[in-house]
């Protein structure tokens, strides 16, 4: 039976306050229950393997081996970094004190910021809800998971296997759409960790503005390649035909067109259809490592992409039935086209010529700030020149996507590709706020900071220069 509208909020309400309640009696701080929780997330990732990679099948039908690698293996992978850097990521950060605070000490120390909401898209329904979570556990938080409700099947299996092996005072699920998470945002929080479209990143930012919470929104955008004469085409189009299908193209870093110079457009054409027969074989829809749109409403918004943009010279067999879209390629693209008004978020890649750098560069500037940029070269000049002529989230420089798979570099967006950022460090720190501490003691005092200051005039000019 579905709840009502007053029933739901209650529900929710009354499980924030257990969190809230059980946040403020200190258990979450320590160490050793940070360590062991995580610990307990790995345990339950490994026990659950089986039925994560059942479950983003009957959703995406995504690979084993493909959910393994971007999915299962990649949380597992960021959980075990999390433990082992988590004491060193807890201790305080000394900075220095300046001679104008007589003597003392600084330093830098992070505390967690006490209830997160962590909101997930379908489109890796685990990694991209289980991650975050993991910044959000080892800074010592309590949280609310909301998986999508277009990726029904993974997110029971979460919502199970969180059950499991947490408290809901300390780690919840809440399963739903638009009520569900309508109700969650009536609520405060004291963090908030979006991840989707920029359209519902604007309804979360709005909605977290009320209650002046933080937030972070990784959001997407269309994310170009730029491929320059003088490069290695054939690997170049090897790697952008891989990074443009990992689970059909529904990726938010995925290439979403090419800029590439006139005189080797036709022939890095040929080579992306040359790949992708290669990967997926002459009918992609019999190839187990294919995956499927997410539903109808997506399947029909990439149809219409595709059917009113450019020329279709690969591809462009549908089967709705099956939420099946084969590879498709698109020549003679307009930046006026449908396909050039939206991220794309499938498996059809526009390709578009240019002829001067300078050209791609203001192409790309004069739409907003991608999630990822991609620009292929073996000039270093031709590299420079769109490194510092251009802004996005992220760069891959010779490849497509890999950015993300170093947890070393923060992944994040900029400008309406989103807010802030994690992975590694940047996870905990994302989650942690990073308090300012000056200690002092009694032993040491100068007169010269107080009244009246006439007197002391030259003194405090002089201790004025020493600040830094």
């Amino acid at each position: 039976m579905t709840k009502g509208p007053k029933a739901l909020q209650k529900e929710i309400t009354e499980g924030i306050q257990k969190q809230r309640d059980f946040f403020q009696s200190g258990k979450t701080r320590s160490y050793e229950f940070r360590k062991t929780q995580l610990k307990k997330m790995q345990t339950a990732i490994e026990a659950f393997d089986g039925k994560i990679k059942e479950a983003l099948y009957k959703d995406l039908r995504k690979s084993e081996t493909e959910a393994h690698l971007v999915e299962t293996g990649f949380v597992l992978n960021e959980v075990k970094d999390t433990i082992k850097n988590l004491a060193g990521w807890m201790k305080p950060r000394r900075v220095k004190t300046t001679l104008f605070h007589d003597v003392g000490s600084s330093a830098i120390i992070p505390e967690p910021y006490g209830n997160v909401l962590i909101i997930s898209p379908w489109n890796y329904p685990f990694q991209l809800l289980i991650a975050p979570a993991l910044g959000a556990m080892a800074a010592g938080n309590t949280i609310v998971l909301k998986p999508s409700e277009l990726a029904p099947h993974t997110s029971k299996v979460i919502k199970d296997m969180i059950s499991k092996y947490f408290s809901p005072e300390y780690i919840t699920v809440v399963e739903g759409g638009i009520p569900e998470t309508s109700a969650l945002l009536n609520e405060k929080f004291d963090y908030i960790f979006y991840t989707g479209s920029t359209h519902v990143g604007r309804i979360i930012y709005q909605a977290a503005a009320k209650h002046l919470t933080p937030v972070t929104l990784e959001l997407g955008g269309k994310s170009p390649c730029i491929v320059d004469e003088n490069t290695n085409l054939k690997l170049t189009a090897k790697r952008i035909a891989w990074g443009k299908l990992i689970n059909a193209g529904q990726t938010c870093v995925a290439p979403d067109y090419i800029l590439i110079q006139k005189n080797i457009k036709e022939e890095f054409i040929n080579l992306v259809k040359k790949y992708w027969i290669e990967f997926y074989g002459n009918k992609p829809e019999d190839s187990e490592d294919y995956c499927r749109i997410i539903s109808e409403r997506h399947f029909d918004r990439l149809v219409n992409l595709m059917e009113t943009s450019g020329t279709i010279v690969h591809g462009g067999e549908i089967a709705k039935e099956d939420l099946y879209i084969s590879p498709t390629l698109l020549d003679e693209v307009s930046p006026d086209d449908s396909v050039m008004q939206e991220e794309i978020f499938g498996p059809i890649l526009p390709v578009l010529a240019f002829d001067k750098t300078e050209e791609a560069i203001q192409f790309v500037n004069n739409r907003p700030k991608p999630l990822a940029l991609y620009v292929f070269s073996e000039s270093n000049g031709f590299v420079n020149q769109v490194l510092e002529n251009t802004s996005s989230g992220g760069v891959t420089v010779n490849d497509t996507i890999m950015h993300i798979a170093n947890p070393h570099l923060p992944f994040g967006g900029v400008g309406e590709s989103g807010i802030g950022a994690y992975h590694h460090q940047a996870s905990f720190d994302t989650f942690s706020h990073l308090k300012s501490v000056l200690k002092k003691g009694f032993r040491v005092e100068l007169p010269y900071r107080y009244a009246p200051f006439a007197k002391n005039s030259a003194t405090l000019k002089f201790l004025a220069k020493w600040l830094n």
